[in-house]
């Protein structure tokens, strides 16, 4: 592994941290603890960091160091690799999505989706800043494999069986993040030990029994295990996202019998990221692998030609 390739990992995992650290700003009620200023905290560059106000500077500043980082990674690898090479395109996507994470945080915190607010939306705003943050991650995850694996393979999109099977996972992955950053929204405002009368008319309570249920579609990511092209780069991590996902199921029914302490949320969000991760490095796996033997067909066709003349 070179450099870069370390250093594209580094980034990705840095995202991960300031995504932990976003959800316990979450949690915590912390999010208008630099009122609705942005990017300054209550006017200040530095403000006293206590109670809230730290919690969310210090998200503040995850997230500015993780702009950062992704910048100086796309400056690299646009310096580094020749025009054309898969790498580039990723990381010019990181960079469009981490912009997307900036200005949908600066939204969230000038119209006060914060805190306690119950308004729709923040509910939509929840859903829709956890895809943006799924595209960034798919995207450093893609620059990380086509700079240490597919600097000369270029995944093709040609329909097959196994590309369906990957984009009915990716599909049914996303739900579930989506509709489970909802249920941690429910979680955060009409906790489970609270009053039994807490929220019980919101439609948000409502809504927490979808992302159970769609976690049901976790079997047709599974089942992608079965189904794909199992290369000799691919079992490894084809392995560690069948074990993921035992452990997020395992987690999810914790997390109801426990009622959502932090560290089980936190622990719950980090295990996703790493779900996500490894299923976007399975899918570029299995695709390279796909281009790579229809390469071959046709080169062997080629070959074989003039035996028939």
């Amino acid at each position: 592994m070179d450099r870069l390739t370390r250093l594209a990992w580094g980034v990705i995992g840095w995202n991960v941290l300031t995504i932990l650290v976003g959800a316990v700003v979450r949690a915590t009620h912390s999010g208008a603890g630099c009122g609705r200023t942005w990017p300054t905290c209550g006017g200040e560059l530095v403000p006293a960091l206590e109670g809230a106000t730290a919690i969310e500077f210090t998200h503040r500043v995850a997230s500015g160091l993780a702009l950062v980082l992704v910048a100086v990674l796309a400056i690299m690898v646009l310096r580094s690799r020749v025009p054309g090479h898969p790498a580039r395109r990723s990381v010019l996507w990181a960079g469009a999505a981490i912009i997307g994470e900036a200005l949908i945080g600066a939204a969230i915190v000038v119209y006060e989706w914060v805190g306690r607010d119950d308004s729709v939306a923040r509910v939509i705003s929840v859903p829709l800043h956890l895809v943006n943050t799924l595209v960034l991650l798919a995207a450093l995850t893609l620059t990380a494999w086509f700079l240490g694996n597919g600097g000369s393979v270029r995944p093709t999109w040609r329909p097959t069986r196994a590309r369906a099977w990957l984009l009915v996972g990716a599909t049914a992955l996303v739900l579930i993040f989506a509709t489970g950053a909802v249920t941690a929204l429910a979680d955060t405002l009409f906790p489970a030990a609270g009053p039994v009368d807490a929220g019980a008319r919101h439609f948000l309570t409502r809504l927490r029994i979808v992302h159970p249920i769609l976690a049901i579609a976790v079997v047709a990511a599974a089942a992608v295990a079965k189904r794909v092209r199992r290369s000799d780069g691919s079992r490894g991590p084809l392995r560690s996202l069948g074990i993921l996902m035992l452990i997020q199921l395992g987690l999810g029914l914790l997390n109801i019998v426990l009622k959502t302490p932090l560290w089980l949320q936190i622990l719950h969000l980090a295990i996703a990221d790493l779900i996500w991760i490894t299923y976007v490095w399975v899918s570029a796996q299995t695709l390279a692998s796909d281009s790579s033997s229809s390469s071959g067909d046709v080169t062997g066709a080629r070959h074989e030609k003039p035996l028939h003349r």
